[in-house]
Parts: C-alpha cells; structure tokens; sequence
C-alpha cells in the first residue's frame, strides 16, 4: 500500500493552494412518512446550480452566492423554499403531497431500493452525475470498483467484455436488474455487458446491494445484488448533446431530448448514441450503437404507465485467449511485454481481421404500471420481454493437423498470416503449410474438384470413411450463436396494514427459450463446408455454401430457423414461476423486514443432431427452490445505526448442471444449492462525515461444475472432455468499510475490503470424452479442494480519493485503487494429489485515475461541460487477472516471480477520454 504516498503528495500540493469561498449546503429531502425521496430535485432560486437528491434522499452542492433560497421539489409533492446563509446542513426537509401535481415520471415501482439507516443491508449507490463524469471510456461494471469487495476488469480487453465480482462471487452468481426486472441469462446466469453497452447513457442511478440483498425476488444474490434505475421522462424539457474522444480512436457522439410533462399527461425521453474505435488492444476494433425510448403516461393520480423500449446492437473484435506471458514478453521490447498483444488477428488484404468477433443486439421492452388502488394499497406490475440475437466467432478446421492458434500460422509480430490460410484453402501452394487440398485426390474424388473445409476431426480418408480421418480439410471461421425469445412478468401489491406495518405479496413468471448452434461465418477462399456432425443427416455429410455475417441484426425478431447450422444444434428452455411475500416493520428508531419465496424453475433441453426424430426432446425437470432472509435496523441517534441480517437460499442450478455433458443427459446427483448468509453493519453519519461498516459470513455449499478439460496432456492418450465436479462447498468472510469527510470545496473518500474466500472439504469429479463417455484410466477421481483460496477475484481492496472544487464550475479529482490478495482463476481438475501447492497469488497493484471538470453556464438554462479523464496515471502494468495456476520450478523463467507460463490478462496502460456536453 506504499503506493498511497503519491496521493498523499497531491494532498499537500492541494491544501497549500488558496482555496476560494464557496458555499457549500447539504441536506435531505423526505416525505411526510419521514421516507427518504430518490431523485428530488434541489435548485438555488433564480440559478442553475443545483443537485438531485440520491437514494437516500440526500444531496449536496455548492452555490455561488452566500445568501439565498433553495427550492426543493418531487413528483407529487408541493414544492419547498428552504433559505440559507451561507455554508450549512439544512438537515432533514419534509416535502407535502399534492393534489394537482402531474410531474415527471420515474420507474420506481417493483424496485426493490435500500433505504440508508432503515434497510439493513449493505449498500453502496452511484448517481448519474458520477457515472457522466467518471465513466468515460471505462466499461459499465468499472465504475464499480469505487465500492468495497467489487472487482471488476475489462478481461481480453474487447469493448463490453468486462466482467465483474462481489465478495469474490462471479457474476453468474451476481443479481443485476434494471428497473426491478432481473436480466441474468436464464441458462447459465451471465450477464454480457456488451449487450448492455448503452446502459450508462439512460440510468439515473445505480445501487450495490452486497450479500443477500432486499430484492424479494428469488434471484441469484449469492454475492450482491445491482440495481440499474432509469428514467422515462424529465419534469422539464430538455436535452444534451455530448461527444467524447479518446486514445486509440475512440469516439462516441451522444443526443437526448425529454419533452417534459405535457397537458395531455404524456411524457416522452429518446436518446441515441454512437460509439467506434480501435480498441486499446492491437485487433480489437469495434462500433455499437445505443437507442432509448421512454414514454411516460399518469392520466389520474390512481394511474402510472411507462413504457420503455432500449437496446444496444454492437460488433466488436475480441482478444478471447489469454496468452502465456512468455508471449507477451516475446513480443515485447527491452525486457518488458507487450500488454497490447493479441494472438486472434492478422490482416487480411490489408484490413485488421479478427477470428474472434462477437456480434450481438438484445432489446428488452418495458411496460410498467403503476395502480393506487387505495390509500393503503398498490399494485405495481411490469411486463417485459427480450430478444437476443447475434453470437461469436471462432476458428474451426485444420491445416495438417495444424489449428488457427498454431505458430506455424504466426508472422514475426505474432500475427495470423490470415492472406496465407485465404490462399492454401483455395488451393495455392504455401510451400511452409505443408501438402495442400490442391493435391489431394481424395478429397478431388469426393468433392468433384472442390475446395471443401470441415470441422477438427477432418475429412473422411475415402467414401464411407470407416471413422478415419485426414488432416487436410483447411480452417474457416465460425459462428458460435446464441439466441433467445425471453418474456415475463412481475407484479407486487403492496398494502399498509397499520401505521408501522406492511405487506407485501407478488409473483414472479418467466419464459425463456435458447437456441444455441453454429453456422459458417467465412469460407477463407474455400468452395463449401462439409458438416458430418448431424447424426440425422446422411453418413456422407452435408456441403453448406452458405455463409451467416458476424453483424448485429437490428431485426430482433429475425429469423434464425433458416441458417444452416454445423457442429451442434440445440435448445434450451426454461420456465420460470415464483412467488414471494414481505413484511415490514417501521417505527420510531427501529426497522425491521422478513422475506420469503419460492420459485419453481423447470428445465428442458431439445437437441436436433444428437438425437434421433421423435427422442430430441427431453421431459421439463421442474426443481423446486426458494429463500427466506430477515434483519433489522436500530438507530441508535441521529449519528449512529447498527443493523444485522441473514438469509438461506436453495438455489436451482443452473441449465448445465441440469442437463450435463452438452447432451441431454440428466444430472444424477441433481441437487440445490445452498447459500446461507451472515451480515452485521454500523454506520456515522454527522454534517461531514460519514462511515459504514459491515463484516459478512456467506458460505455456498453443493455446487456441481463442469469444465472442458485436456486428459493426458502431452501423452499418446490426450484427450479433451469434461471434468464434472460435485459436491463443491466455499465460505466467504470478509469486512468493508466506507468513509467520507468533506472540509468545505475539499473532500476525502475512502473504501476498503478485507475478505478470506476458501473451498472447505473435498469434492468427487467424473470425467467423460467429447461423445460423453467415461475415460479410461480418469473416469473419477477426488479432488483436494480443502482450505484452496478461491481464484478470480482480490480478497483486498482499497481506494483513496479526493475531490477539491478549484473555483466555481471547476473540479478536480484524483483516487487510487488497491488490488492484493488476487488468486489465479484455478482448475479444480488440477488438484487430484493430495500435495499441490494451493492457489497462486498475483502481484498486487495500485492505479491511479484522476479527472478535470468544468461547467459553463450560458445561460439559466443552457449550459457546456468539459471533463477529462486519465487512468491508470502512472502507466503500471499489471496482470488482471490468470488463467492458469502454475507455480515456478526451479529453472523457470518468472515475471514479477511468477511462471511465464501463465496465461494471463494484462489491463491497460495508460488511457485518456475528453468529452464535451451541451445540456439545453
């Protein structure tokens, strides 16, 4: 943690620089229940300065002028004029209904959003201000890593290939929901957040819940819960126009307009956007698109309709493999590696081409209403559905026995001689490739003089083939895709029993179908492609011609029965019926909830090339699951609050671990898991200071996994198949803290994450080949697991920041982030003897982000902003995250003392975004 000394130098520089008088007011916005108001607005009269309250009902800002009056205002509420006179915590401010209000719109209803000092959970929220100005370049996720226990990273490196873990659970394992609709892929629980690449331009507001959550849904909060929040529809008419540029070509062109609250009670927000560039790493160009529609409707005081319709169709080359640092250091120069270095591209006539290229667009629609049947009740239901379309590409065939990946296919710089496999597959002699299908008679007798490519295995050695197979059959591109129709509805009514007491009660239904094949993207200058994979089709195979592009659609709905698939042809269907119940205890100092669902999750797997007509189809596997969690929250004063909850799900796995082996076999050991959880948190809070404080015991019990695995490796008997693991038991503990002191125009922000994330006990594997037969010689084994750290995520983080307004409308700001304790993502399969040396730790790192904001108001209702940010100020390298689990032996040559022949991550050096804004 030496690294803190350079922000340490900055405060010094900082607090020695004049400081200039500002005003800065602070306060929170309530309603007449003493609940706090998300999204209230807070204006100095007569100016533009102003500030959202978040979800706690609190705001700060700071005016110009010492004397003034602040006008406090929400949808439905009367609004308020609060004086003040000069720097002060106007404290709480109670907002009255109001009868004739018809304000803006915003989707609050089956949001379940935690409420500081009465919800007790931890929670950490990021405003729309924030995520402007902070985000810039940066994925979605990253913003994150402001949070204690998040560990987010950009992974290859590919635009919206970042992932992200809380408390050292992936994000399969990680409820993300936006506007209270849970988006996790029903199957095996991801979220791509490539699909999701817009989603910073339309969010008001995002909150972390840590742990079990207040969510009633049961979701898959084993680590935390995110809450995305967007808006349909300003209370005032408007709009923005942006553009940001940054390193490597980066530009993304931004507009907006909201019409404001009409006569007729409509409301409408649209925003487009555009976003291209290079990509900092070598081979990963990309360009997406993002589109908003929000419409908004209240025709009475009993009614709220909304209906919002947002997608983001995007392409975007990839760097999937992560290379041995061998690699990167053999590309590199003067010792040191090339972070930028890419094994997946070459040129192809000149233009960058890429093996790896995902290409998807997944809209989700909205139709969300809000009914106050009474005084005392109200139903909120939101209808949804979502339609993905798109997938990934891949290399598939070989070249004398040779893949894609081989180094016979690298130029000098490491690049695919893409030219070179475009010429032996149409024929022409590469005299270093080896023999071509130019001169092959058999396959000249079978396919009538064509060039004809084909899977891993070959092509048959003569008609009939007799299951033998040559090595010759040239390597194409692939496309991996991944389909689905998904379509569901959530309802919660909600009844105030008394006057500290309320009941809610809702359900949960959801249907969801994935169709999962792959088709031809590009021949390489070969004829056709013989697929001999479709056991329905004839013994001979069948040549396909036809090729599908690697670009998003922008049809959702588009036809997909119609492509020819190749290698594998399967769906996988899951229906989804879950209801759930709280209760609510509010009075005085003292809260309280308990929570309860059940959920009925049914799987079913259709496969069309494995299985013969008629015997495709499985039966639904219906497994019951569900959870119960409970806490309370005391506050003790208007400073201090101490809350503790806990919770236990029986968690459904996921599809894989239902149907196993990718065949339609059911797991025989089919069991639930099991999540219990522990949480106990204090928090501060005074007029500049706040703290919280939370320690947590999470542990997960009876996980099945399945890995591809290599069998033998470097043996005549290497084999590929799958490792399937039963029986896996963690337990996650861990304390977080976060802090905030603000000293006038001059603010500190601190977070911190301690955990200790462990496998406890053993587990059985069974292994079986790609045909799902057991092995020979490996059918089962006992895996070592006991007391192993878990891999793939930091079990500590830190990050200091300061924020320090230099003269009105001009901001500065500078943080660094603390990453020690980061495991190698292990293979479980690995650990079959009893004396492994455990999980191999990663250099620590630190990073520095700093930014320059300034705010030019033109006019009361015009205004320009300017910000720059800089990440990763120091340039450090540093490995994100490691593939492989290998520990130096004596001889081996090491980087920062660890094996080079790990594969791993890189992150990214250093980077720059300039955006400018005009908000009208």
């Amino acid at each position: 943690m030496r690294k803190f000394k350079h922000l340490l130098m900055v405060v010094v520089l900082l607090t020695s620089t004049a400081i200039f008088a500002q005003t800065k007011l602070t306060g929170k916005v309530v309603d007449e229940s003493n609940q706090p108001l998300p999204g209230a607005s807070v204006v100095v009269k007569g100016t533009k300065t102003g500030a959202s309250t978040d979800f706690d009902g609190n705001f700060t800002l700071e005016a110009s002028a010492n004397t003034g009056t602040l006008l406090v205002s929400f949808v439905g509420y009367q609004t308020k004029s609060v004086a003040f006179n000069g720097p002060a915590n106007l404290g709480t401010i109670s907002l009255s209904l109001s009868a004739e209000s018809l304000d803006e719109v915003v989707i609050l209803g089956v949001i379940d959003i935690a409420k500081d000092r009465q919800t007790p959970v931890a929670v950490s929220t990021i405003r729309a201000d924030e995520i402007v100005e902070r985000l810039g370049s940066l994925e979605f996720p990253e913003i994150l890593n402001a949070t204690p226990s998040v560990y987010a990273t950009k992974q290859g490196g590919g635009f919206g290939d970042s992932r992200i873990n809380i408390r050292g659970f992936d994000q399969r394992n990680v409820a993300v929901l936006i506007n209270g609709v849970p988006v996790n892929d029903m199957e095996n629980g991801w979220v791509y957040w490539s699909n999701w690449a817009g989603l910073s331009d339309v969010t008001t507001a995002m909150q972390v819940q840590r742990g079990l959550g207040s969510s009633k849904l049961a979701i898959s909060s084993v680590g935390g819960t995110i809450n995305v929040v967007t808006r349909t529809s300003d209370k005032k008419e408007g709009g923005s126009v942006s553009s940001t540029m940054g390193n490597d070509n980066y530009l993304k062109f931004l507009a907006s307009y909201n019409t404001g609250l009409m006569e007729n009670g409509l409301s409408a927000s649209v925003l487009l956007s555009r976003t291209s560039g290079d990509g900092y790493v070598d081979g990963t160009k990309f360009e997406g698109y993002n589109y908003f529609i929000g419409i908004g409707y209240k025709p009475n005081d009993d009614h709220n309709i909304q209906f919002t319709f947002t997608g983001a169709p995007q392409w975007h080359n990839q760097r999937s493999w992560a290379n041995p640092i061998s690699d990167y250091l053999k590309y590199g120069s003067n010792g040191e590696p090339n972070i930028k270095y890419n094994s997946d591209w070459g040129y192809r006539n000149g233009e960058e081409y890429s093996f790896r290229r995902n290409f998807y667009h997944k809209p989700i629609g909205f139709i969300n209403w809000d009914w106050n049947i009474s005084d005392k009740s109200t139903l909120s239901t939101s209808f949804y559905g979502s339609w993905g379309r798109g997938g990934g590409t891949g290399e598939i065939g070989r070249i004398n026995g040779n893949r894609q990946y081989s180094s016979v296919f690298k130029d000098a710089n490491g690049l695919v001689r893409v030219d070179d496999i475009v010429a032996w597959n149409s024929g022409q002699p590469v005299p270093d490739f080896g023999g071509g299908p130019f001169n092959n008679p058999v396959q000249r007798e079978l396919f009538n003089g064509s060039y004809v490519n084909t899977g891993n295995n070959g092509h048959p050695t003569s008609v009939g083939g007799e299951g033998k197979y040559g090595s010759d059959n040239g390597i194409s591109r692939r496309a991996s895709m991944n389909s689905h129709n998904w379509y569901g509805v959530i309802a919660n009514l909600n009844n105030e029993l008394s006057e500290y007491l309320t009941f809610d009660v809702g359900v949960d239904l959801r249907t969801y179908r994935g169709y999962h094949y792959r088709v031809v993207n590009d021949l390489l200058g070969a004829d056709g492609y013989i697929d001999y994979d479709d056991r329905n089709a004839p013994a001979t195979g069948r040549v396909i011609t036809q090729t599908v592009e690697a670009s998003p659609d922008w049809n959702p709905f588009a036809n997909i029965k119609n492509q020819q698939k190749i290698d594998y042809n399967n769906d996988g269907i899951v229906k989804w019926a879950g209801v759930f119940t709280q209760l609510e205890y509010t009075k005085d100092n003292f809260s309280a909830f308990f929570q309860g669902a059940l959920s009925n999750q049914g799987f079913k797997r259709v496969d069309y090339f494995n299985e013969a007509p008629g015997e495709q189809e499985t039966d639904m596997e219906n497994i019951l699951g569900g959870n119960v969690k409970g806490g309370f929250n005391i506050n003790i004063d208007e400073q201090h609050n101490v809350f503790f909850n806990s919770g236990f799900y029986s968690k459904q796995p996921l599809f894989d671990g239902v149907w196993i082996n990718f065949g339609n076999n059911l797991n025989p050991d089919l069991k639930n898991e099991k999540i219990f959880g522990l949480e106990f948190g204090y928090g501060f809070t005074s007029e500049n200071y706040s703290v919280k404080f939370n320690a947590y015991r999470t542990q997960w019990a009876d996980r099945f996994v399945d890995a591809s695995n290599t069998f033998f490796q470097g043996t005549p008997q290497e084999i590929r198949g799958v490792a399937n693991l039963y029986g896996i038991k963690q337990v996650h503990i861990g304390a977080e803290l976060e802090a905030r002191a603000d000293f006038g125009n001059f603010g500190v922000t601190f977070m911190g994450s301690v955990g200790n994330y462990e496998y406890k006990g053993d587990v059985n594997a069974t292994f079986f080949d790609e045909d799902q037969n057991p092995i020979p010689g490996a059918e089962e084994a006992t895996l070592y697991l006991d007391g192993v750290k878990v891999g793939d995520a930091p079990q500590i983080t830190a990050r200091l920041a300061f924020d320090y307004e230099i003269v009105e409308g001009l901001k500065f700001d500078i943080s660094e982030f603390f990453v020690d304790k980061l495991y190698a993502n292990i293979n479980a399969e690995d650990f079959d003897e009893a004396d492994h040396q455990g999980s191999l730790q990663l250099p620590s790192y630190a990073l520095i982000d700093a930014g320059l904001s300034y705010k030019w108001n033109i006019s009361d209702d015009d205004s320009v902003n300017f910000r720059l940010n800089v990440n990763n100020l120091a340039n450090t390298k540093y490995i994100s995250e490691s593939d492989t689990n290998y520990f130096a032996r004596e001889g081996d040559a090491t980087y920062n003392g660890i094996s080079t022949g790990n594969r791993v991550f890189f992150g990214w050096g250093r980077t720059w975004n300039f955006s400018v804004r005009y908000n009208f």
